[in-house]
């Protein structure tokens, strides 16, 4: 597939998607949400990829929200179609994707911008980041999955005054908030979240596929995440991984992990 709207750099292990819409502060359109669906399940699917960091080009925004020229004259119908497929596409396979993703939170994270930095495994921002879910400002809500993330990421409470009073809050705010796991500077900002996935990267990917598994588990309705989680614990024992780190363990060397 071509891309248009994003950039793709493999180094150590680890993969570096920019979205790279400098003149639209980044925005979601639909031809980047589905370069992104592609990238991610190409990178997903590349052994030789044990951790992603997704961040916006430039140094002003991550993503600042959705196209909304793309859908300010759709239907109820077309609306909830926006959202579904969205949703699929991107939101909701990023979150269960088995490799990790990182947003490095680089400048504004507004609307969909900041749905895609909390459908990441985790979240690193720059002192300069801004975030909020600015929805009800256009009389809509968030439709990529905000209103749910915001609110186990951050409590109802915070959730409900975030997203109706279309408040932003600052990198260190956010943090406060639990919503990012660290605030560097901008210049630091890339090169503090490498550390991080290269450290990731060290580790089984199998194992780490199964934890990611687990994790989410406890927020998808219908499933138990204690019995998840046994059965990815039996499930690693029959895993060259656990074999390698085991034995690694044992002969007091550092695993070298096959990934299967």
């Amino acid at each position: 597939m071509s891309m248009k709207n994003i950039l793709i750099e493999k180094e150590e292990n680890v993969a570096i998607v920019t979205i790279n819409r400098p003149t639209k502060l980044n925005a979601l359109n639909k031809a980047t949400i589905e370069e992104l669906h592609h990238a991610f399940n190409e990178l997903d699917n590349d052994k030789t990829i044990k951790a992603i960091l997704v961040t916006g080009s430039g140094e002003k925004a991550f993503v600042a929200g959705a196209d909304i020229a793309e859908f300010a004259h759709f239907s109820e119908t077309e609306g909830k179609e926006l959202a579904a497929k969205g949703q699929a596409l991107l939101f909701d396979f990023v979150q269960n994707l088995g490799t990790p993703v990182i947003a490095a939170v680089n400048g504004f994270a507004l609307g969909g911008g900041l749905e895609l930095a909390m459908s990441c495994h985790f979240r690193i921002a720059s002192t300069n980041a801004k975030m909020g879910l600015p929805e009800v400002t256009l009389g809509v809500i968030p439709g990529y999955g905000g209103t749910q993330r915001l609110a186990q990421l951050v409590g109802k409470g915070r959730a409900m005054e975030l997203i109706l009073t279309a408040s932003m809050i600052d990198a260190e705010t956010a943090k406060s908030y639990g919503l990012v796991n660290h605030v560097v500077t901008q210049e630091e900002l890339l090169s503090f979240s490498k550390g991080i996935a290269i450290k990731i990267a060290s580790n089984s990917s199998v194992a780490i596929a199964k934890a990611i598994a687990s994790i989410n588990a406890n927020y998808t309705d219908g499933k138990n995440g204690y019995e998840v989680e046994i059965s990815n614990f039996g499930a690693c024992f029959a895993t060259e991984d656990f074999k390698e780190g085991t034995t690694a363990f044992l002969e007091k060397r550092k695993a070298n992990f096959p990934g299967n």
